[in-house]
């Protein structure tokens, strides 16, 4: 039986977010205020997953979501595109005993293995990004009683997710911070806002649909649910919380650094993904890159140098357009403000 999202308190799922941003402390505030609490698996070892699944559900009994990439086969480039991609991150100055090293296959790690845990510890929720997964993850996950949701960006991939037999949709509008959840990486992208996208998919797709992109507050949810959402899913929102695992530089920047806004850049990882503006994304604009995910593992070093000094120029600052809306709460109080404001638009 597919999860109902009416039994939330606060129609919220608090973003899945690769990189540590996701905590059990993060996840089970929101799960225990009515909310889902999700993690950002993609590149955790089946370890940590069991540990941070079983850590959060001894936390609460709330419902819990566990997200994975949906990877696409890749192979490195001719040795001349190595080389240029190897160049252009030498603009940003690094020091000369920094060594980058090429990947070497494989690239992205197998998700059979890494739903292991989740088999064993059947979080409520299970969704994807980038695509849809094997008809046997499928099956697997609805043998177990876990509902499947997967991200779509336009119609047609809404359509692909509903004849698959997803449980819902994730719908994500262009104002959503990190990867755009396009299933082809260098395919059209119809840039769709999220308003937009839930005007086309809303009269079209029979499946429950949670709105992504630039939802801050209980206003934003109030919106998107009139305009057919059942929920929405919120992450820049919860960057500056208590409970974040965001770096100190990233949420300073979000704090702080209103002026510079957003944009999208390919430089981290080789796909196209939103965070704040800073000095890597500036100066990769039009540089050589790798293809997602050669490009992220690539650049892991340096994004882990920058996180070590404390230097927000040259991280992975993911980030909605609205973010300087997002306030420093404990998560249990943010979602008790947006409870409230929503209640107040509902009456209106």
């Amino acid at each position: 039986m597919a999860f109902d999202f009416a039994q939330l308190s606060c129609p919220v799922i608090q973003a899945p977010m690769a990189g540590g941003v996701n905590t059990p402390a993060l996840a089970a505030a929101v799960a225990k205020a009515g909310g889902v609490g999700s993690f950002g698996f993609t590149y955790t070892s089946p370890e940590k997953i069991s540990a941070d699944l079983n850590a959060t559900q001894a936390l609460t009994v709330g419902p819990l979501n566990a997200n994975f990439f949906v990877f696409q086969p890749v192979a490195l480039p001719d040795v001349a595109q190595q080389a240029a991609a190897l160049l252009a991150l030498r603009v940003l100055g690094l020091p000369e005993d920094f060594v980058l090293q090429m990947p070497q296959a494989p690239f992205y790690p197998d998700l059979e293995t890494l739903l292991q845990p989740v088999w064993q510890h059947r979080p409520a929720l299970l969704t994807f990004h980038f695509g849809i997964p094997s008809d046997a993850v499928m099956q697997q996950a609805k043998a177990l009683g876990i509902t499947v949701g997967i991200t779509a960006t336009s119609l047609a991939e809404a359509k692909q997710i509903e004849a698959a037999g997803a449980d819902f949709i994730v719908a994500q509008g262009t104002e959503a911070g990190g990867h755009r959840g396009t299933f082809e990486p260098d395919g059209a992208d119809a840039e769709l806002a999220l308003d937009d996208l839930l005007r086309l998919l809303v009269p079209s797709i029979r499946l429950p649909i949670v709105a992504a992109g630039a939802v801050m507050d209980g206003a934003d949810i109030h919106r998107v649910m009139r305009l057919g959402a059942v929920a929405a899913q919120m992450g820049t929102a919860f960057l500056c919380c208590d409970e974040s695992g965001a770096s100190p530089a990233h949420q300073a920047f979000i704090r702080h650094e209103h002026a510079r806004g957003t944009a999208f850049t390919r430089g981290f990882s080789g796909r196209r993904a939103q965070g704040i503006a800073n000095q890597f994304m500036t100066q990769l604009e039009g540089q050589t890159t790798l293809p997602f995910p050669i490009q992220n593992t690539l650049t892991g070093p340096i994004r882990q140098r920058a996180v070590q000094r404390n230097d927000g120029e040259h991280q992975s600052l993911w980030a909605g357009q609205a973010y300087a809306k997002a306030q420093a709460l404990p998560a249990a109080v943010l979602m008790q403000r947006w409870r409230e404001q929503l209640l107040a638009c509902q009456q209106a």
